[in-house]
C-alpha cells in the first residue's frame, strides 16, 4: 500500500435507555453502546488510517463542504440513518438553511471519493423504512436499489452467502464457505453494478462506479447482532472489508 488510506466511519454506536419496574417501584438505567470495534480494528491491522464519527455526534460533525470530506479516501455509512445527516441543529432548531450533506457525498464520490454502506437496522431503508436513504443522491451512488418498505430480511436459523465472482478485487483472500449471519436488508442490484456475492436471491455484496469514485454495499452487517461470533472471527473478515476500502478507495 502506498499512501495510507484514510477511513471515516460514520455511525455503529447507540444509546440505550431502559426502565426496570420492580412490583410497586421502577428506575430508569441507561448504556453506551458501540459495534464498530470490529471493522476497526480490522482497518487498522491491514494498514488504514481509521476515524469514527459516532451516530451522536455526526449531525455536528460530519463535514458540510467538500474540501473537509475530500481529507478521506474512504467513507463508510453503517447504521446510521439519512436523517442524521439531514437535519442539522442549525436547521431542525432555527430553520436555517444548511449544506444538503447527503448531496455532498455524491459530489464527493463523483470527484473521486470511495463510499461504502454497511447494513443495519438504520442503513439502506432499515427498521420502519427509518433509515430514509432511499430516493437520496446517496442511494443515486450505490450499486444497489432500495425498497420503499422495511427491508430487513430476520434469519435467526443462519443463512450464508454465495460467492458469485470469486475473481473480483473484493474478495481477494477471501476463501472457502462464509459463516452464517443472521440478517441483511434487502435490496436490488442497480443498473450498470457488479454483483459478487449473494445471500439467498437478494445481493449481498455489490460495487459500482460513479463518476470517479467508487462505491460498495454489503448488506448485512460489520458487527452483531447480524454477524455473529463465528463471522466475526471468521479468518475471510479482515481481508473482506479491507478489500472493500481498498477497492472503494481505488487502490484495489
Amino acid at each position: 500500500m502506498s499512501a495510507q488510506i484514510k477511513v471515516l466511519i460514520v455511525g455503529e454506536t447507540w444509546l440505550t435507555t431502559a426502565t426496570h419496574t420492580k412490583g410497586f417501584d421502577s428506575f430508569v438505567t441507561s448504556s453506551y453502546g458501540e459495534g464498530y470495534s470490529f471493522l476497526k480494528r480490522a482497518l487498522e491491522e491491514g494498514g488504514y488510517s481509521v476515524e469514527v464519527m459516532p451516530n451522536e455526534t455526526a449531525a455536528l460533525t460530519f463535514p458540510d463542504n467538500l474540501e473537509a470530506l475530500k481529507a478521506y479516501d474512504v467513507v463508510v455509512l453503517s447504521d446510521i440513518g439519512a436523517n442524521t445527516l439531514l437535519l442539522t441543529p442549525t436547521t431542525w432548531k432555527q430553520s436555517k438553511k444548511t449544506t444538503n450533506r447527503l448531496q455532498l457525498i455524491r459530489d464527493y464520490v463523483e470527484g473521486g471519493g470511495g463510499l461504502v454502506m454497511i447494513g443495519g437496522y438504520l442503513t439502506f431503508t432499515g427498521i420502519e423504512a427509518k433509515g430514509f436513504w432511499k430516493d437520496t443522491p446517496v442511494e443515486a451512488s450505490l450499486p444497489v436499489r432500495l425498497m420503499a418498505t422495511d427491508d430487513r430480511s430476520e434469519h435467526p436459523e443462519g443463512v450464508s452467502a454465495t460467492v458469485v465472482k470469486a475473481d473480483h478485487p473484493l474478495l481477494a483472500g477471501v476463501e472457502g464457505a462464509w459463516p452464517a449471519m443472521l440478517g441483511y436488508n434487502r435490496v436490488s442490484l442497480a443498473e450498470g453494478a457488479e454483483l459478487v456475492a449473494t445471500v439467498g436471491e437478494d445481493p449481498l455484496l455489490a460495487a459500482t462506479t460513479c463518476g470517479a469514485g467508487r462505491t460498495v454495499a454489503f448488506m448485512s452487517d460489520c458487527s452483531p447482532h447480524w454477524l455473529p461470533p463465528e463471522f466475526l472471527s471468521w479468518a475471510g473478515y479482515a481481508p473482506l472489508f479491507c478489500n472493500i476500502c481498498g477497492w472503494a478507495a481505488g487502490r484495489a
